[in-house]
């Protein structure tokens, strides 16, 4: 048993703690000054596994400060650490890099730990300030198409992350219900509220959105209107075909994201920003103008094609440039209507009025021109002290077989989200959304992520949970004591002796499982969910693989071992470890871990 057993729940900022440690007493005997900067010293896995269980940059990014050559603080920090009882061996690799080899009751315990936590392990416990993560946030003008659906993954499953973390986090979508596009909707949806009471409409007009989804739209209003609306003027009826088309579509909306698990605890209107309690808009910026932060002044001509923004007259502007912007913005159109832009830097002036000084934006790939101006606004607003992190998420090349899937009937011109849910389930759709970095274009084949193979990201990590399960089960034989009830089993795995756990596989196993609070930390600090759908793939196929070791050709490393009810109890918590973590992270992706696969 080793000292400080309580610190293998995160065997990652244990060792950084005892890297720290040894920097601390080379202070001490003046081997490094006093007062040093040590906030860029980390522990990481090796690169190369050969290498060792973790390694420190600490002598590479000290040793310019010390006025020491790296290699040379290196060994002196590695005498300080070769005196741990954690460490079995340290080694000193290239200009300076510390590789360590931890001893093997490390990583026993560090699973006894995982154990131990259940659902909790790598739980952040300090919650930090709150922040709110804007997704979707699509126009209420038709259904969720599969681009929307990568987006509204992303966001959730970031969401989860965050909160698991120990952040609190607010999951807001901001309604665009003000603008130009929402009148077209009401134009629209009048047109299929004339047909529902028996008009012949004729083709759907160029300019209108063509999609059978507002047919439900016009029988609505065609029972809760009657012919009414027939002979009053435009600008009397489309308010109120306006208002209940945009309830409609978002009633639409909250339901297709229903169908991926998909949640928000805010529904943000655009439109609230200009009418109710006053015009926030026009208030945000007139205290701009009063901190010399908005001004009348002309644009210069642009370079190359004019961005639709630009008229060349005197116009109110935010001086963005003095905030990281490329160019000065406009806040008003000719007509004295206020720009898309001015209503987003009032709509992320009340997101921090409302206490959130971080702030996430999940945008599609057509808004990445947009990121500096608004990153620039929020500064403006905030005085300097919230952040903006906005995360692009790229495109969603659908495919079937490999050949592009044609369009929607229903939706007129696309595919839509709830088409694919309803195809191949919402956990296929979620893991394979998240199974890609976020600014990298996705090709989602809807044949391949339905397949039962290693090829199949979703599949395999899921069926890594199912097989323990499935080992759990068929380990009542040789263990008849072991407890059906999951809470129960995880109580007595997590006291059973690992002492004979000492094959490679199930080493790196348990350093894998190890891994997991690390995981969390970077992926939440970087907003960056696919790393835990990396890791949980990488988990999967580790099990797997020591799981097919333990065949034909090594029947002592099976993980029931028909004769040694102590040996398999051991290798049962190793299971456990296993699966408790990919249940862990499958639940923060949005995704079930099944008992069974059928």
């Amino acid at each position: 048993m080793l000292e400080n057993t309580s610190e293998t729940s995160h065997v990652f900022a244990a060792v950084l703690a005892r890297v720290q440690a040894a920097l601390e007493a080379l202070v001490a005997d003046e081997s490094l000054p006093a007062g040093i900067d040590r906030s860029r010293v980390l522990v990481e896995p090796p690169r190369d596994a050969s290498h060792g269980d973790l390694a420190t940059n600490a002598a590479m990014v000290l040793a310019k400060e010390a006025g020491q050559k790296p290699r040379d603080l290196a060994e002196a920090i590695a005498e300080k650490l070769r005196a741990d009882a954690w460490v079995l061996r340290v080694d000193i690799a290239g200009p300076g890099f510390i590789n360590l080899t931890l001893r093997p009751a490390v990583w026993r315990e560090a699973l006894q730990a995982a154990i131990a936590a259940g659902s909790d392990y790598a739980r952040g416990t300090a919650a930090g300030s709150p922040v709110n993560v804007e997704y979707v946030s699509a126009n209420p003008t038709g259904p969720m198409h599969v681009g929307h659906c990568r987006g509204a993954v992303f966001g959730d499953a970031l969401a989860n992350l965050l909160a698991f973390a120990g952040r609190p986090v607010t999951r807001e979508y901001y309604i665009n219900d003000a603008g130009a596009q929402v009148d077209v909707l009401a134009r629209s949806a009048f047109l299929r509220y004339r047909e529902a009471l028996g008009q012949d409409i004729g083709p759907i007009p160029e300019g209108l959105y063509p999609g059978d989804y507002l047919v439900p739209v016009g029988r609505a209003l065609a029972e809760a209107c009657g012919p009414s609306l027939l002979d009053k003027a435009e600008a009397e009826w489309l308010p109120e075909v306006r208002r209940i088309a945009i309830d409609m579509m978002m009633a639409m909306i909250r339901d297709d994201l229903a169908a991926l698990n998909v949640r928000h605890d805010e529904f943000f209107s655009e439109r609230s920003l200009i009418e109710g309690d006053g015009d926030q808009v026009g208030a945000t910026i007139a205290t701009l103008r009063a901190e010399g932060k908005v001004y009348q002044g002309r644009l210069p001509p642009p370079k190359g094609a004019p961005p639709e923004d630009w008229e060349d007259r005197e116009q109110t502007l935010f001086r963005s440039t003095g905030f990281g912007d490329d160019i000065d913005r406009p806040l008003e159109k000719s007509d004295g209507s206020y720009t898309y832009f001015a209503s987003d830097i009032a709509y992320h002036k009340n997101k921090v009025a409302r206490g959130f000084l971080d702030l996430i934006d999940v945008w599609g790939a057509d808004h990445g021109g947009y990121i500096k101006r608004m990153q620039a606004a929020v500064k403006a607003v905030s005085d300097g002290k919230a952040a903006l992190d906005v995360k692009i998420v790229q495109l969603v090349k659908l495919l079937r077989a490999g050949q592009p899937v044609k369009m929607s009937k229903r939706a007129g011109d696309f595919v839509t989200l709830r088409e694919v849910v309803d195809e191949v389930g919402k956990d296929a759709v979620r893991f394979m959304m998240l199974y890609r970095k976020n600014d990298a274009v996705l090709d989602f084949d809807l044949a391949k992520v339905i397949e039962q193979s290693r090829d199949n990201p979703v599949f395999y990590v899921q069926y890594g949970h199912a097989r323990a399960q499935s080992v759990f089960r068929n380990a009542k034989a040789v263990v008849p004591e072991l407890p059906t009830d999951a809470a129960a089993r995880a109580a007595l795995l997590a006291a059973v002796p690992l002492d004979r756990l000492d094959d490679p596989g199930e080493i790196a196993l348990m350093r894998a499982v190890a891994q997991f609070p690390r995981l969390i930390e970077a992926a939440a600090a970087a907003h960056e969910p696919h790393r835990v759908a990396f890791y949980l793939y990488e988990l999967a196929s580790d099990f797997h693989a020591q799981y097919t070791r333990g065949g034909k050709d090594s029947p002592h490393l099976r993980f029931i071992i028909q004769d040694d009810p102590q040996l398999t109890l051991a290798r049962l918590a190793l299971v456990q470890g296993v699966s408790s973590v990919l249940s862990v992270g499958l639940g923060l992706l949005g995704v079930e871990a099944p008992d069974e696969m059928r």
